[in-house]
């Protein structure tokens, strides 16, 4: 919660449209643990998402699939983005966000897209798979604000992982499950909807997946795809992530992800392998 007199924090500042484009700053709370010069993948997943959600779209659809395609640097300077339907239907759409970085010279170039699936929802409770699923841990000084180990190395000073709060796993089945939630806007000043919040925590599961040491590797990942089975809901979103490597310089990350509600889904990610320094 923002104290009285102060400005919201957020991921961005929204700074105006025009020609269908939405135009935003990106600030300091975005920025990636590799370097302070790009953003973490988390904020920019989320906006593209929530200019998805931002379009007319028939109330029956629900997503499904989303897949987050990072194509460069997504650099600190103004970002634009736009969403737009790329197959209408009544029973199955797609739908493509892009989001574009504005360059030295002025112009812009596109950094990333986001191609969600969107599905007509009906009752078929009789046929919903039965997941056993964990529970939020209470608040309390055993579980909340202990970061997992892979941060270690101090990342959680500054940037994206330092805006998000982390309770431990209480569950000796899952060890490695973490939950999270961002404690700042995704847009200064607005609300963002369970869905929006999902998305921009569940890329982390790239990193509370592997046990690889950041002094010794870098494992970044060049795309997020998340299946869901419903709608996300409540602030937190529960990540039980694990990184495969392979030896030929990529592997990938694949969680299962949770909420308020039980069992949500689960992501994959493209990691890209390499060696520190």
């Amino acid at each position: 919660m923002t104290a009285p007199g102060t400005a919201p924090r957020g991921y961005y500042v929204p700074l105006g449209a025009d020609d269908g484009w939405e135009h935003l700053m990106p600030t300091a709370e975005s920025v990636s643990v590799w370097t302070d010069t790009i953003q973490h993948g988390g904020p920019p997943s989320a906006l593209m998402v929530r200019a998805i959600e931002n379009l007319d779209m028939p109330a029956h659809l629900a997503m499904s699939r989303v897949t987050v395609d990072i194509l460069g640097a997504i650099g600190l300077s103004e970002n634009r983005v736009r969403a737009q339907v790329i197959r209408p239907g009544r029973q199955i759409a797609q739908v493509q966000a892009e989001l574009d970085v504005q360059t030295a010279s002025g112009d812009f170039r596109t950094a990333a897209r986001a191609t969600a699936w969107l599905i007509a929802t009906s009752d078929t409770a009789a046929v919903a798979a039965p997941v056993e699923s964990p529970s939020v841990p209470a608040a309390g000084d055993d579980t909340i604000g202990e970061l997992p180990t892979w941060l270690d190395a101090g990342w959680g000073a500054s940037g994206f992982i330092s805006t998000v709060e982390f309770r431990a796993s209480t569950d000796p089945d899952r060890p490695r499950l973490a939950w999270l939630r961002p404690a700042v806007d995704i847009v200064a000043g607005e609300t963002a909807t369970p869905l929006v919040r999902t998305c921009c925590m569940v890329d982390v599961a790239n990193g509370l997946g592997s046990t690889l040491s950041p002094s010794e590797w870098t494992w970044m990942n060049t795309d997020t795809t998340i299946h869901l089975r419903r709608a996300p809901t409540g602030d937190w979103t529960g990540i039980d992530a694990a990184m495969v490597g392979g030896a030929h310089g990529f592997g990938y990350t694949a969680a299962d992800l949770f909420d308020d509600d039980g069992s949500l889904g689960r992501s994959s990610q493209t990691i890209l392998i390499t060696r520190a320094g």
